[in-house]
C-alpha cells in the first residue's frame, strides 16, 4: 500500500483525515475490497479502532490497530496491503519504529456529498448556516472572512489556492484551512485545481 498514514486521531472524520493520507489507487482498492490493511512504522498508534476517515471514495472506518513484529509479516499480509510481495512491503517498512497493522474498510458514502448537492435550502437551514458562519467570523483573529471567501470562490472557480489566498492577503495554508471549514458546511467543493461553490453554496448565496 503506497499511502501514508500520518497525524490526528479521534472519531470525528475531519480530524482523522489529517492522520491518514491514502493515494487514490489504494482508495479504489479499499473500496473494492482488494486492500484491507495498511502497515506503518509509528512511535505510537496514530489512529484507533472506530476512527472514521473521509476520502475521495467515501468514509473509511478503522476496525483494528495492533502492533506486529517485522519477522511475523507474511506474503498474505503484503497482498492484503496492496503490495505484490513481502519484499515490497518490507521495503516500505524500513526504519526502527514499531510496526502497526491498521485494518480498514469502506463504511459508506461521505455525508458531505449529499449535503453539498442539495440545491434547496429551507429557512431553518439558512438560519443555521447564518449562525455557523457568524460563529466562524467571530472566532477569526483577522476579522470576518466567510462572505469574502465564498464570493471569491464563486467568481473564481478553478483558480489555484495560492492565487486566491494572495488576493485576500493571507497565507495559503490559512486560506485552505478556511475553505475546509466551508466545505464541512457543504458550501464548497474541491476541484482538480481550485474550488467552486457547491449547489448548496450557490443556493445559499443566491437568496
Amino acid at each position: 500500500m503506497n499511502s501514508s498514514l500520518g497525524a490526528h486521531a479521534r472519531h470525528r472524520p475531519e480530524r482523522d483525515n489529517a492522520r491518514v493520507l491514502i493515494r487514490r489507487p489504494t482508495l479504489d482498492a479499499i473500496a473494492a475490497g482488494a486492500v484491507t490493511v495498511a502497515f506503518r512504522r509509528w512511535a505510537r498508534p496514530r489512529v484507533r479502532p472506530g476512527s472514521r476517515l473521509r476520502t475521495a471514495v467515501g468514509v473509511l472506518e478503522v476496525d483494528d490497530v495492533r502492533e506486529v513484529a517485522a519477522e511475523a509479516l507474511t506474503e498474505a499480509d503484503a497482498r492484503a496491503a496492496g503490495h505484490p510481495d513481502l519484499a515490497a512491503l518490507r521495503t516500505q517498512l524500513r526504519g526502527d519504529e514499531p510496526i502497526f497493522r491498521v485494518t480498514l474498510r469502506l463504511a459508506g458514502p461521505d455525508p458531505r456529498v449529499a449535503l453539498r448537492d442539495r440545491a434547496e435550502i429551507t429557512p431553518d437551514e439558512r438560519a443555521e448556516l447564518d449562525r455557523r458562519l457568524q460563529r466562524l467570523d467571530r472566532a477569526s483573529t483577522r476579522g470576518p472572512w466567510t462572505a469574502a471567501v465564498l464570493e471569491l470562490i464563486a467568481e473564481n472557480p478553478d483558480v489555484r489556492a495560492p492565487d486566491l489566498a494572495a488576493r485576500l492577503g493571507c497565507e495559503t495554508l490559512v486560506f485552505k484551512r478556511d475553505v475546509r471549514k466551508l466545505k464541512e458546511l457543504g458550501l464548497t467543493e474541491s476541484l482538480p485545481v481550485g474550488y467552486r461553490l457547491s449547489p448548496r453554496g450557490r443556493a445559499y448565496r443566491g437568496a
